[in-house]
């Protein structure tokens, strides 16, 4: 039984009979095909250097996710209280994790959301529609942090994935990496957050006697704290904060971002996305020719990243294509606008 049962069930509650299978489908399922997805990628030293696996092992496995799910845990749990958090002036040390995936890719300016107008920012216009319920915390979010709730949901949009009616399934977990929830967070990039003083997760993470003396997550406090990649507000209140952190650090390593909902979104997915260090080498036009295969072959499969780049002529040229590609269909604030 992995530790810190009752906080992870109590993240987990209220699924309904078909919900639990499908977690334990998609974590079995996940469990399996990263054995083979490392073993087909070599599993050596070369590919965790390049991010192409998690750098760190993952607690929440098979025989831990059906305790949590247990009627008898749930039912001895409570609701986990969610703390305010200050906002996150700036960060320069954002996780370089990334998302991998068919299904998606997962800074001068004024403030942000300035130039809100008509391209994505003000109220949201969800209603009616099958994510509504996750409005309010979309614009606490977006109060908190000065993301534009816009930008957010269409971030949250092309990160998660999503029921045939087009609504957020926040029990989604990649088959081929650690990435979990609504924000499709890794491992690491989450106990990165948690550790990063200022953000939402990192006041959870302390109420919760989750950190160290030294604000590093405890080893048998690791299971809860990821367990939270499943409730919709920490993934949103923390893809808040990292959109933040990298927009600021963007913009501190001399990235020109313009202040309007589209711009502040579409800069905010790419660092989600391919994690500071990759965002900021793609943004000024110095991603690595290997680096750029290794990206799109996870993202499009070998064969049709090597068609691809016959097409382009570079490996650089094929991958920022077919990313800003995704990008210019998929990240759209005005959308969500109301």
């Amino acid at each position: 039984m992995i530790e810190g049962t009752a906080l992870q069930g109590a993240a987990l509650q209220g699924l309904t009979p078909a919900q639990k299978a499908q977690v334990i489908y998609t974590q079995a399922r996940s469990e399996l095909s990263g054995r083979l997805w490392r073993a087909a990628l070599g599993g050596g030293d070369d590919e965790k250097a390049a991010g192409l696996v998690d750098k760190r092992s993952d607690p929440l496995g098979l025989d831990g996710l059906l305790a949590l799910l247990d009627e008898r845990t749930k039912a001895a749990t409570q609701p986990v209280a969610v703390p305010a958090a200050e906002r996150q002036p700036s960060c320069s040390g954002a996780s370089e994790d990334w998302q991998d995936g068919e299904r998606g890719p997962r800074r001068d300016g004024g403030g942000d959301g300035a130039d809100a107008g008509s391209d994505g920012g003000g109220p949201l216009a969800m209603q009616g529609g099958p994510n509504a319920r996750y409005s309010g915390i979309l614009g606490a979010a977006a109060s908190r942090t000065g993301i534009p709730a816009a930008a957010l949901a269409t971030i949250v949009n092309a990160e998660a994935a999503k029921g045939a009616d087009g609504r957020w399934l926040p029990y989604s977990r990649n088959p081929r990496s650690s990435a979990a929830g609504l924000g499709q967070f890794l491992n690491g990039t989450w106990e990165g957050q948690a550790e990063r003083e200022g953000t939402w997760l990192h006041a959870m993470a302390q109420q919760n006697g989750w950190l160290n003396e030294r604000g590093h997550v405890r080893g048998e406090s690791r299971g809860a704290l990821l367990a939270l990649r499943y409730d919709p507000q920490a993934a949103i209140e923390t893809t808040a904060d990292y959109a933040r952190a990298n927009l600021d650090a963007l913009r501190g390593s001399g990235v020109r971002i313009g202040g309007s909902v589209v711009e502040l979104a579409q800069s905010a997915y790419l660092g989600h996305h391919l994690g500071l260090g990759d965002a900021v080498r793609f943004l000024k036009g110095g991603l690595d020719p290997g680096r750029a295969r290794k990206l799109l072959n996870a993202q499009v499969g070998t064969t049709s990243a090597t068609h691809r780049i016959e097409m382009a002529g570079s490996a650089v040229a094929a991958h920022r294509s077919w990313l800003m590609d995704y990008v210019g269909r998929n990240i759209r604030p005005e959308k969500f606008a109301g």
